[in-house]
């Protein structure tokens, strides 16, 4: 079954797991699966049956733009991989704050 990176944004819907084994033969199965496994997944990777837009998939190492549609093997891996930006509004409604850190803009 292909092995699913978890990023670290994420894990704490993972029971802080790194890295997953979940069935699927599209990116859109593995996060079904996912979030079975895993309730909220799903919200966080995407938004309107896609990936949010500031989320990347990557499979075998490899950015793909097919997103939920990419198909992968049973050896596959897997990376959803969140953009770095410089405090985009919409960033800060995927991922909660992280409790030990300070809020965006270093006040808290």
């Amino acid at each position: 079954m292909p092995v699913v990176w978890i990023p670290s944004l994420l894990r704490t819907l993972t029971a802080e797991e790194e890295r997953v084994v979940v069935p699927g033969r599209t990116v859109r199965e593995v996060v079904e699966n996912l979030n079975a496994r895993y309730p909220g997944v799903k919200g966080r990777l995407c938004e309107e049956e896609q990936l949010k837009p500031h989320i990347a998939v990557a499979v075998n190492g490899e950015v793909t733009p097919e997103g939920l549609q990419q198909r992968i093997e049973e050896t596959s891996e897997v990376h959803f991989i969140p953009a770095l930006s410089g405090g985009s509004p919409s960033w800060s409604l995927c991922f909660p704050p992280h409790p030990h850190l300070p809020p965006p803009g270093g006040k808290g």
